[in-house]
């Protein structure tokens, strides 16, 4: 700062703005440079497939039921036990949710429940909720 006595009107005091401008250009550089270095992520966007008339609606509550008999339902369509879990790996393909019910008989055994679980689990369903007669009502 330049300060001059004397004079008509007494001190005056000059700013300096000549490190005022350095600064000023030195952020001008480096908010010029930043941008051009900047490196985004790669990101995978899925790709959107067309549900087949066999699967459930993305929505729809998926249900596998063991009945008296033995045999299996997904959503009272009979599936056998070999091809339950590929029924269930197709179902789940174009789904985000991945929840499921089971629905036993009260006559069955828990130990068929338990295997369809486990069936369940390896195709990749969890969490896998037991449906009970007042859950039903809800649903």
């Amino acid at each position: 700062m330049g300060i001059a006595l004397g004079g008509k009107h007494g001190i005056v005091a000059d700013p300096n703005v000549v490190p005022l401008i350095d600064i000023l250009l030195v952020l001008l550089l480096i908010f010029m440079i930043i941008p051009a270095h900047y490196v985004g992520l790669d990101a995978q966007i899925p790709q959107q497939s067309t549900p087949t008339g066999k699967e459930p609606l993305p929505d729809e509550v998926v249900v596998v039921q063991v009945l008296t008999d033995g045999t299996l339902c997904i959503n009272r369509q009979p599936v056998t036990w070999e091809s339950l879990g590929s029924r269930l790996d197709e179902i789940f393909k174009v789904r985000i949710d991945r929840t499921a019910f089971i629905q036993g008989d009260s006559s069955v055994e828990f130990s068929v429940v338990a295997k369809v679980i486990d069936v369940m689990h390896t195709a990749g369903v969890a969490p896998v909720g037991l449906l009970t007669p007042e859950l039903e009502k809800g649903l």
